[in-house]
């Protein structure tokens, strides 16, 4: 992957690049940013960069490469090579196939039908590579987990995986002068298995580079967070986000039919709510409580007029319309906090239809105090 395929970003790209060309290189870095951002591959066209033993320079040399004229102002900028890995050597060509000696993943995985026992990111490696270099971003981790088809389990970063790390890093680079592990989705690292990994990113071997990418990092443990140097990834409206978006969209109906039933207090419908959200497996409800959370976010802004972020999406502000001034100070709060604690419950393997009707409950009474169920 290299800088010139990833469409926007120019900045973040321009800062990664001076901390080569200036040897500010940082051993440990957390690329954060929305779904929407190009953090995995902006992290992967950084190593490459890193790494390239060809690598295309902007700087210094704008005199020379410019085309021979008589007129006494500049070329325009656009003229010049942007700089970037140079795509053809041994290095670039290995990283391009994401097969290169020295480039390592981790990733959230649980067993499959293919993968029946200890889970590890390694015996995932070929479905890895076929996934990201299909469709490299936005790279979405519920399309992750259909694609080596987890089902009903949820995927983490487990023990075996953070001992890999040590053991992987423990060797001598093969190729390159770095030697470069990208933890993806580190917020699904599993907290028993986090103080394993502490000492080798506080203290890693020589020319050893950590990539970190999330997309919230208020889930990573303080102590991961605070020993890696934090980057951040805007969104960036050139990346096309269309599965993104239809998967909002039918978030979006399903929070607005279940919101409906709950103000309408009809039992039946939030029993078959509850029973149906069930068959969706426990990645995809965790999904659409994150969605519920994101709906809350924008409630206070949209009732009070101060945010137009939530304008992007016309079906979506047309609920949020009618919903945000449904939700004073104190019901939002509330409301916050019994989404979040059902998040929790879901990743402890709570019993799904029992904890959404008894969530749903919860909220009708949110909406109507004095309701008693028949």
């Amino acid at each position: 992957m290299r800088f010139s395929e990833i469409p926007g970003q120019q900045e973040i790209k321009d800062k990664l690049i001076r901390t080569v060309t200036g040897q500010r290189v940082s051993h440990a870095q957390l690329f954060y940013g929305p779904e929407s951002s190009a953090k995995l591959a902006l992290a992967i066209a950084y190593a490459q960069y890193i790494n390239c033993i060809n690598r295309k320079q902007e700087t210094g040399n704008r005199k020379q490469e410019a085309p021979a004229n008589d007129s006494p102002f500049p070329a325009p900028r656009s003229l010049f090579p942007a700089p970037d890995s140079c795509g053809t050597c041994p290095s670039c060509v290995k990283y391009q196939k994401l097969i290169h000696p020295d480039l390592h993943f981790i990733y959230p995985v649980a067993t499959t039908r293919k993968v029946t026992k200890k889970p590890q990111s390694k015996l995932f490696a070929e479905d890895w590579r076929k996934f990201f270099l299909q469709k490299p971003f936005p790279v979405n981790l519920q399309d992750w987990y259909d694609f080596i088809g987890i089902e009903n389990k949820q995927g983490i970063i487990n023990v075996d995986d953070c001992n890999e790390i040590i053991t992987t890093l423990g060797y001598k680079s093969y190729e390159s002068e770095y030697k470069v592990m990208i933890i993806w989705m580190v917020e699904k690292l599993y907290h028993a298995a986090a103080p394993k990994i502490l000492k080798i990113l506080e203290e890693p071997p020589e020319k050893t580079l950590f990539l970190l990418i999330t997309e919230d990092p208020d889930q990573i443990i303080s102590t991961i967070r605070s020993r890696c140097l934090m980057v951040r990834i805007p969104p960036d409206k050139h990346i096309v986000k269309t599965d993104v978006e239809a998967r909002e969209n039918q978030f979006l109906a399903t929070f607005t039919d279940w919101m409906r039933n709950c103000w309408q207090a009809k039992v039946p419908e939030l029993i078959s709510f509850s029973a149906e959200i069930t068959k969706s497996g426990r990645e995809k409800q965790k999904a659409f409580l994150h969605y519920g959370l994101h709906i809350l976010e924008l409630c206070p802004a949209v009732a009070y007029k101060q945010d137009s972020r939530f304008r992007d999406d016309p079906e979506e502000a047309a609920f949020l319309e009618k919903f945000a001034p449904i939700i004073n100070s104190a019901g939002l709060a509330s409301f916050h906090d019994l989404i979040n604690t059902a998040i929790y419950h879901v990743e402890r393997n709570a019993y799904a239809p029992a904890l959404f009707l008894d969530l749903s409950l919860k909220i009708v009474r949110l909406f109507k105090p004095n309701f008693v169920p028949l």
